[in-house]
């Protein structure tokens, strides 16, 4: 059940320069956690505008926990956060405050792009390390607004792929997202049209292979995302939208 929720919020990656924006402030998410035949939890993520460091921003919120008899076994909360540009969705500030069975981490990263750094604030330990980044870096929150943004995700072709630069645990991963096609899927909010993707990630640790990945999202403007399914080391997950208010399209348009 380890990093089940950190695993939710990296399925939808992909880097890209904003235009017109997809979202808007308000909009707010939330979805149900399942491993195998148990219900596992939820995840919710909320998106609002504010000023950050005298730049207008968007703040989002990722959240994640365990409930019910998953977590008394093994208690997972999550608390991930992201401020990035409203205009170029670069992100300034990120924060990471984690509780997983027993297992804790509380950081933060700021972005300087003046000289291409992230500075790390390990609050748990008292120190702070500095990292070198590209220039259009992402963080795990950031980058799933940037892949909703992404003019490419609507024209893609199957087997075609995307791949970003991603910031995470003091280190840039390479992150790719094959597109698969598209396939109608049965949701709480009736049928939906979606564009199926297979991110790629390490193999071993969480994952089954590189291939474990499976999500679906909504093949509108909106680019939600409808649900999730994950082959673990052990037993697998399934994440699917339950709640959504604030989209700045509605579903399905």
């Amino acid at each position: 059940m380890k990093k089940i929720f950190l695993t939710f919020l990296i399925l939808t990656s992909a880097a890209t320069i904003y235009a017109q924006n997809v979202f808007q402030s308000g909009e707010y998410f939330k979805f149900k956690i399942s491993y195998g035949l148990f219900s596992a939890g939820y995840a919710t993520l909320e998106l609002n505008e504010t000023t950050y460091d005298g730049k207008k921003v968007f703040h989002a919120k990722g959240f994640g926990q365990t409930t019910g008899v998953t977590k008394a076994f093994f208690k997972v909360r999550d608390d991930y956060q992201s401020y990035f540009d409203v205009q170029t969705g670069r992100p300034y500030r990120s924060i990471r405050n984690i509780y997983e069975g027993g297992y804790t981490r509380n950081q933060e990263s700021l972005f300087n792009y003046s000289n291409n750094t992230v500075k790390v604030i390990d609050h748990k330990n008292s120190k702070s390390s500095s990292y070198s980044i590209s220039n259009n870096i992402q963080d795990v929150i950031s980058a799933f607004y940037a892949l909703r943004n992404n003019p490419k995700i609507s024209n893609m072709k199957k087997n075609e792929s995307i791949q970003i630069d991603m910031f995470f645990d003091d280190e840039i991963y390479k992150f790719k997202l094959k597109f698969l096609g598209k396939e109608k899927i049965k949701t709480k909010f009736g049928e939906q049209t979606a564009l199926k993707f297979r991110p790629y990630v390490q193999a071993g640790r969480v994952f089954k292979e590189q291939e474990s990945l499976t999500i679906w999202v909504s093949d509108d403007s909106s680019k939600v995302p409808l649900r999730v399914e994950a082959s673990l080391l052990v037993g697998s997950l399934k994440a699917e939208l339950v709640e959504h208010k604030g989209l700045k399209q509605k579903l399905g348009n």
